[in-house]
């Protein structure tokens, strides 16, 4: 997976030595490299999308945290600023265009990436599905890894692919590509109804709503980042979590062999990149159709 010619950037780190995760000593130079290594991995997912944005000035201790749609005082001009079409007159979102756009995300500290599931050139038509995993405290990691597995069967039922990453927080997140045909509603009813549907049949495992009394030993499968305007953190993005976890695309035949949805990190990604020849999410929008 790892690329022969990282690429190279304009912007130039200030202060590269920066902890970003200080209890494992990784800083704003070890962010940029990562995110050098997997820049033709990641692009795909974060390339000409709305973004939000998790800034921490200082890294993951940071008093301050800014959850960030919108422009800020002396931003990077290799991030973009783009009217939504919906609200000409509304301030403006953010969009990177190319590599320098993700190195000066790096340079203002955004620690996370959380993209729209669809690009500037299909505003109303998404061009994925993603549905978050959400366990509850008490719920097995690898009643996790089974969730993923049925919601896999239930989509291809349906004649639609099925990709699993970690979220890098807490649980898994399961990814469908699309090509961009149906709206935001119909495709967030869809997601709804396959939450719905796992909820009805297996109630004691499976919640389709955010209902903290009843979180208990259930997997909230979380079906809002469907929306439009919602987020959901990019594939490859680094969490502002302990551990500086990723989410990771996986193939779905070494799920079981992950240990947890923050298995991997900063410091485990490289080796992983040297070992693994190809992106496991490396067919992911060929593997696009519409929502039927």
């Amino acid at each position: 997976m790892s690329p022969r010619h990282p690429p190279v950037s304009d912007v130039s780190l200030t202060n590269p030595d920066r902890l970003y995760w200080p209890d494992e000593g990784f800083t704003k130079q070890a962010l940029a490299d990562y995110y050098a290594a997997v820049w033709s991995f990641i692009a795909p997912y974060i390339v000409n999308r709305p973004l939000a944005l998790l800034r921490l000035p200082d890294g993951i201790k940071s008093h301050q945290r800014f959850f960030q749609k919108h422009a800020w005082k002396g931003m990077n001009p290799h991030i973009e600023e783009i009217a939504d079409p919906q609200d000409a007159d509304g301030e403006k979102l953010l969009r990177i265009a190319d590599f320098n756009g993700l190195v000066a995300l790096v340079q203002s500290a955004a620690l996370e990436i959380h993209p729209w599931g669809t690009t500037a050139d299909n505003w109303e038509t998404p061009d994925m599905i993603t549905m978050d995993l959400d366990p509850g405290e008490d719920v097995a990691w690898s009643a996790v890894i089974s969730a993923a597995l049925e919601l896999k069967t239930r989509l291809e039922a349906r004649g639609l692919a099925a990709f699993v990453k970690t979220s890098g927080g807490k649980g898994l997140h399961v990814v469908t590509p699309l090509a961009p045909k149906a709206g935001w509603a119909e495709v967030k009813d869809f997601a709804h109804s396959l939450a719905e549907s796992m909820s009805a049949d297996t109630p004691e495992k499976y919640l389709a709503t955010a209902t903290k009394a009843k979180r208990g030993g259930h997997i909230y499968i979380d079906y809002l980042r469907n929306g439009r305007g919602n987020t959901a953190v990019a594939a490859y993005s680094t969490r502002a979590q302990s551990g500086a976890p990723v989410s990771m695309p996986l193939d779905w035949s070494e799920l079981n062999e992950v240990s947890g949805p923050a298995a991997f990190t900063l410091g485990n990604v490289p080796g992983r990149l040297e070992t693994q020849p190809r992106d496991p999410w490396g067919n992911f929008f060929d593997a696009a159709v519409p929502l039927e």
